[in-house]
């Protein structure tokens, strides 16, 4: 074999297998958030192409007199530095300087006594591919045996007629825990200011109603599909495989809207929904995916919402108007795993970042009310606020308290209809039913009512009971510890 063409193969190799590594381990922990044509295209460019291309420049550049002493430990310093980049640099901890400096100490020590056996580091890094490819085949051949047959409606809902068409504004705030939980349990705190706000302006309160998951995206499936999707009835991933999709691309909520001439915004200041860039199936969003990084799921703030709300509020439209505006604010606790001694720290976090929510939903109400006198503004929550436990894993052991149950589960609903709340707004106890009950008075057919789903609250338990899917709240909001096995739906 030509010594050139050899040379080429090792430069391929080597810069090759860490990205390849990095890319199917990634892929098989996080593919509901990275299962777009748009990632493919920056992960294989960001670390297969561009550490090639590096690898080559660093090779030519080894043959010039100054750098010829270092010619034969390039490969190898380049190699593991770059697989130390990729995993422990840029995947577990971001670009930190510190972080960057050991990994080129530690490439260079490795360089200097192993440049023999480059290539067995190499083929122990195809190896490590090997398996995570074995992970990432079982995660697609899973995912593609999940039916989406539970979206299917029992009645034409999609198609509705409305007979009044108000703009409708539904604000969701991430973890607000209800009303009704604030002022005893383990929040405990006095938010009577705030309500007497909402109060004055004939704002209705839902001190019943809570989410049927527990996690933003669970919750935001049910709820723009007006179905209990139950986990996929699977326990092997942390997320309903393509749920996000579900939200945004294509669902019986926005199919509604937009056959009574609706126009849709998604407003956000985070990222966090969207972090698969699916296809936006609401006519304008906020937050371009041109803005938007590859990695990182953007679970914190990183745009401003009230701004771009204004100006798409003050829009002339002819048409009427659905927003969906998602803060990411009062948030929940830390999700730190085996984190202990922390539950009042971490309420009393909570409880300064509500404060600082209200006055935002203050500012964007009063905006509203002075813009959009007849709207019908929607304040919910896809979840509690967690308040109570050290850490959000908690939720996975067993627990029939009711207060740590309504922590979990017990979101909040206010409603300022445009005029008088419908006489059967009492059927809304949970996210999967409101705007099947929305829909109902927006087109004053109560024959809608007639398929609302049943409102159960369900958990993931894999510690002090058997692993599975429970119900920990039923249909009247009892607590209870039910497998969802046991259950007939």
């Amino acid at each position: 074999m030509p010594q050139t063409s050899y040379t080429i193969k090792r430069l391929l190799l080597a810069a090759t297998a860490p990205g390849i590594y990095f890319i199917l381990f990634y892929y098989s922990r996080n593919f509901p958030i990275i299962n777009s044509w748009e990632h493919v295209g920056f992960f294989v460019a960001y670390f297969l192409v561009l550490p090639i291309a590096l690898f080559f420049i660093a090779h030519a550049l080894v043959k010039l007199k100054p750098f010829r002493p270092f010619k034969k430990y390039i490969l190898t310093f380049l190699n593991v530095f770059t697989f130390l980049y990729l995993l422990k640099v840029f995947y577990y901890t971001g670009i930190e300087k510190d972080k960057i400096l050991l990994a080129f100490i530690i490439a260079v020590v490795v360089a200097y006594f192993l440049y023999k056996h480059v290539l067995k580091i190499i083929v122990f890094q195809f190896v490590l591919g090997v398996l995570a490819l074995f992970g990432l085949g079982q995660t697609i051949v899973e995912y593609a045996s999940i039916s989406e047959d539970w979206r299917t409606q029992p009645d034409a809902i999609a198609k509705v007629t409305f007979t009044k068409k108000p703009n409708i504004y539904l604000i969701q705030t991430d973890g607000y825990a209800n009303f009704s939980e604030l002022n005893k349990g383990y929040y405990n705190f006095n938010n009577s200011e705030f309500e007497a706000f909402l109060k004055g302006h004939d704002v209705t309160f839902y001190p019943q109603y809570r989410s049927n998951y527990s996690t933003t995206v669970e919750s935001n499936v049910a709820m723009f599909n007006m179905k209990q999707h139950y986990y996929n009835k699977s326990l092997s991933h942390d997320e309903i495989y393509n749920g996000r999709n579900m939200i945004f691309t294509e669902n019986v909520v926005l199919d509604a809207f937009k056959n009574n001439g609706y126009k849709t915004y998604y407003v956000t200041e985070t990222p966090y929904l969207i972090a698969n860039r699916p296809t936006m199936g609401f006519d304008v969003n906020s937050l371009p995916y041109s803005e938007m990084k590859y990695i990182r799921n953007g679970a914190k703030r990183t745009h401003d919402i009230e701004a771009p709300f204004k100006r798409y509020l003050q829009e002339k439209e002819e048409v009427p108007k659905f927003f969906f505006l998602h803060m990411l604010n009062p948030w929940h606790i830390t999700s730190a795993k085996n984190v202990t001694d922390r539950k009042e720290s971490e309420r009393e976090n909570y409880l300064e970042r509500l404060q600082e929510t209200n006055k935002t939903l203050e500012r964007i109400f009063t905006l509203i009310k002075k813009e959009d006198p007849n709207a019908l503004v929607i304040f919910m929550a896809d979840h509690g606020g967690f308040v109570g436990m050290n850490t959000t894993s908690e939720k996975f052991t067993k627990n029939i308290d009711r207060d740590f149950q309504y922590s979990i589960f017990g979101a909040n609903l206010a409603i300022a209809w445009p005029a008088e709340a419908p006489a059967y707004d009492s059927e809304l106890k949970s996210s999967v039913n409101l705007f099947r009950v929305l829909f109902s008075y927006l087109s004053e057919d109560k024959t809608y009512l007639d398929h609302l789903e049943e409102n159960g609250s369900y958990l993931i338990i894999n510690k002090g009971a058997k692993e599975g899917i429970y119900q920990t709240i039923d249909e009247d909001g009892a607590v209870v510890f039910k497998p969802i096995k046991d259950l007939s739906f």
